[in-house]
């Protein structure tokens, strides 16, 4: 089952949840993405008003007043917590939303599959000899990386896989709650590194590194690789957290671990649409406490930093500040410019690996701009541009399709068919391998079909990028969308 978006967001303002949570005498305090109270779920039960004096571990998204009590990991919509409210009043202990049983199964056989893998793993320093330690760590580029360091953060080589081991640990009671695993593969010169989480990717929610968080740390510098925040802790002895899917995705449901920090700095990579996806994620972590290191000649990333010997705490000295003034000056700019300059290729956006015809006209995939296919009836619109969204998400750019003219079940059809590019209704034992390998992508689908209203879309485009990031919107097509009785209307 493709996931898709949870509908559009219930429609709640911030004013309207702070005046609940006033009504309901729960007390609260501002963070900077989400409110923070004492939870429903932790200690005494019944009718009594929730304590001030109480730890404040349950947060209220500001954005869509989804919450997650960090205490008991329950977590819901804001109509279940507004329900949990109603049952306290009533003397009934609040229970938290349960996941349908399938995924609860399913979690668990993970986990199961996770600390399987977890036993069968070593420490990068208990290899046979030290040839195969020393081997082992140049090909993922960590040679400079201690065996203290890799310790310290618990990662593991699992040798069947020629995979490094990064492990997921509850931040409550240090249990292990899921993996990923990280091999290289080399193509000629290049070298690419292939991911796999257990869970899947989108349960999979690690900070990697939070356990080693201290309380009173307000200090973070948050990365888009495991190695980097390995790199970071080392050079610079900095608090540094990874996340989960590097710079494509910020899940919402992991900015309360995130509130403590007065200070964060974000350094995702080297290239720009790290930088792209570093001004996105500050808007969402509150710009007046985000500060962003600019990718350059100059400034790689952590890990390269390390390898190269560059002075890390420097480069995190001349991070920016995210939130800018309206007015600016050019001598601000000055960077930025030069930037653009030396990066001519990369801003052009994101380029289609199969259409080279098409980067010639359109450079690329830029977000902020809108491209319009037309043509009759027939000629192919929608298998071109499945193809064409296909091409960009296997990029690691975030999909959202809206289908208004054919139902979703017929489009992942024809997708599917493309990813594989095979006729798997031929080849029908092949279905789950390229079923499970497409799911992995971060591609999801608007529920909608037919004529719709405009601003219950708009609604639902606008939650799908907070939630998911989203930075591709494929509209097909507008006249189902619109209807045909208002064409004569220019909406």
């Amino acid at each position: 089952v493709l996931p898709s978006p949870d509908g559009p967001a219930p429609s709640v303002s911030i004013t309207e949840i702070r005046q609940y949570l006033r009504a309901q005498d729960i007390p609260f305090h501002d963070g900077y993405s989400c409110l923070h109270t004492p939870s429903l779920f932790v200690g005494d039960r019944g009718d009594q008003p929730l304590s001030a004096n109480a730890p404040f571990t349950l947060f209220i998204d500001k954005t869509t007043g989804s919450f997650l009590c960090t205490a008991t990991l329950a977590e819901g919509t804001w109509q279940d917590f507004q329900a949990n409210v109603e049952m306290r009043l009533r003397g009934i202990s609040p229970i938290p939303p349960a996941r349908s049983e399938e995924m609860e199964e399913e979690m668990r056989q993970a986990r199961e599959d996770a600390r399987c893998i977890w036993e069968r793993a070593l420490p990068l320093w208990e290899l046979l000899d030290e040839k195969e330690t020393k081997e082992t760590k140049a090909l993922f580029g960590i040679s400079q990386v201690t065996n203290a360091t890799l310790k310290r953060f618990g990662v593991r080589y699992l040798r069947t896989a020629r995979s490094l081991v990064f492990p997921w640990f509850s931040p409550q009671d240090a249990t292990l709650k899921g993996l990923k695993l990280v091999r290289v593969e080399k193509n000629g010169g290049t070298i690419t590194y292939v991911e796999e989480t257990l869970p899947r990717f989108d349960s999979y929610r690690n900070l990697f590194g939070l356990p080693l968080i201290g309380r009173r740390d307000t200090e973070l510098v948050l990365t888009g690789w495991e190695l980097d925040a390995l790199a970071l802790h080392q050079a610079a002895g900095v608090a540094s957290l990874a996340l989960p899917r590097g710079a494509s995705y910020l899940p919402p449901t992991l900015l309360p671990y995130l509130e403590q920090f007065k200070r964060i700095t974000l350094w995702l990579g080297e290239d720009l649409r790290s930088w792209e996806a570093a001004k996105l994620f500050a808007r969402k972590l509150s710009l007046k406490r985000c500060s962003l290191v600019r990718p350059g000649n100059l400034q790689p990333r952590p890990l390269e930093a390390l390898n190269q010997g560059l002075n890390v705490t420097k480069i995190l000295r001349s991070a920016l500040l995210a939130s800018h003034k309206s007015i600016v000056s050019f001598r601000q700019l000055r960077e930025e410019v030069f930037g653009e300059l030396v990066n001519t290729e990369q801003v052009s956006g994101v380029r289609w690996t199969r259409f080279p015809e098409l980067n010639k006209l359109l450079k690329g995939h830029r977000k902020g701009e809108l491209t319009i296919f037309t043509g009759p009836t027939g000629s192919g619109k929608t298998t071109f541009i499945s193809e064409y969204a296909l091409d960009l998400c296997m990029q690691g750019v975030c999909t959202l399709w809206g289908s208004f003219e054919i139902n979703n079940v017929r489009l992942a059809k024809i997708m599917l068919t493309q990813f594989a590019g095979r006729r798997l209704e031929d080849q029908l034992e092949l279905y789950d391998e390229w079923a499970d390998r497409f799911e992995e992508l971060p591609l999801y689908f608007m529920t909608f079909h037919g004529q719709q209203n405009i601003k219950t879309v708009i609604d639902t485009m606008q939650h799908a990028v907070y939630m998911y990031d989203i930075t591709h919107v494929v509209v097909d097509n507008l006249q189902f969308m619109m209807g045909h009785e208002h064409l004569s209307v220019d909406r």
